[in-house]
């Protein structure tokens, strides 16, 4: 027998569970109605917390390094985000002043993007931080095929103890840190932890910020890039209140739940109902949906994500890997694929 344990503030009314007919063929489907409470809020991303004249430690994602210790902010200010330089083009009357400039960081500064953080380089950085070159397809994020491949470079920084790569030189004195690839808290939190679950991780980061700019900017449409600006998925946030519960596909199959090792061989097969979201997504593959991912990066109204090109072929296994979990007639939504993110 399986067992689902929902939140404290999430009820099942009685008397409400009922057995679908109409979707028999992928095994049991069951509807019922559930009275939630007052819900808990969110934790939001970590650069959605950063505050000036506080400490702060950064620290690499893939080892638990200390990067960056004991940094305080003087200012913390957002940066432009998305298609802020069109919106000008189309609504202001008057030439953009800052078109062909790039905002940085002063002394003492942090710049907060979307996906990345800007700060000034100091001497840690020399102890901690190694730099790379990284090269890039510059045709990649046109539509038109070309035989020849223009290579690009890009400066990157990485971890100099396990190599990661965690973000880019934009200057020989400014660093960009991708939110996805180090860890940012309060330095009275305390000492180095353990590295987190790579997966768990991003999935977490990717999920916060979707909901920070969902909730603060009414965006539910993105399209997450690689620093040249190649598309790699469209993703459509459809909702952000499902409850989620998932048992091991061994459990599943097999018809022994309990294992002879089990203290408690009368105990129930159990798991904790989490909160997640619901996405709809399409990789951005050349011959595949070529029509609605060109529509889409034409429509303004979607917002650009930038993350490392591997950690965007990441999301993309995390996204493939919740739809396979998924039963066949819940997997798609007319041409695209269905996904639910652990918050």
């Amino acid at each position: 027998m399986f067992e689902v344990k929902l939140p404290p503030e999430v009820r099942l009314v009685e008397g409400s569970c009922q057995k679908s007919q109409q979707l028999s063929a992928d095994g049991l489907h069951i509807r019922v109605r559930l009275k939630v409470g007052q819900c808990s809020e969110a934790q939001g991303s970590a650069i959605q917390h950063l505050r000036a004249q506080r400490s702060y430690c950064i620290l690499c994602q893939s080892c638990g390094d200390m990067l960056l210790k004991d940094r305080v902010f003087r200012r913390v200010l957002p940066l432009p985000n998305g298609n802020w330089n069109t919106l000008i083009d189309d609504w202001c009357c008057h030439p953009d002043p800052f078109a062909n400039k790039k905002l940085h960081p002063k002394q003492e500064d942090c710049l907060v993007g979307d996906t990345y953080f800007l700060l000034t380089r100091d001497s840690s950085c020399e102890e901690k931080l190694t730099n790379g070159v990284e090269a890039f397809d510059l045709n990649a994020s046109s539509n038109v095929h070309s035989r020849k491949q223009a290579l690009g470079h890009r400066n990157v920084v990485c971890c100099k103890n396990c190599c990661a790569v965690l973000g880019e030189a934009v200057t020989t004195e400014v660093l960009k840190f991708y939110i996805t690839e180090v860890i940012v808290r309060q330095s009275e939190d305390g000492e180095n932890t353990m590295p987190q679950n790579r997966q768990q991780f991003l999935e977490r980061a990717l999920v916060s910020r979707l909901v920070d700019l969902s909730s603060a900017q009414s965006i539910f449409r993105f399209s997450i890039q690689t620093p040249d600006g190649r598309a790699v998925i469209m993703l459509w946030l459809l909702n952000m209140d499902t409850l989620i519960a998932s048992f091991s596909e061994k459990a599943i199959s097999s018809d022994i739940l309990i294992s002879a090792s089990d203290r408690h061989p009368n105990k129930h097969q159990s798991c904790q109902a989490v909160g997640a979201i619901k996405v709809l997504y399409l990789p951005c593959t050349r011959g595949q949906q070529d029509e609605a991912v060109d529509a889409w990066e034409k429509d303004i109204s979607v917002h650009p994500l930038i993350l490392p090109r591997s950690t965007c072929e990441e999301v993309l296994q995390l996204l493939s890997s919740s739809t396979k979990t998924l039963p066949s007639s819940l997997c798609s939504m007319k041409n695209y694929q269905v996904a639910y993110l652990r918050r």
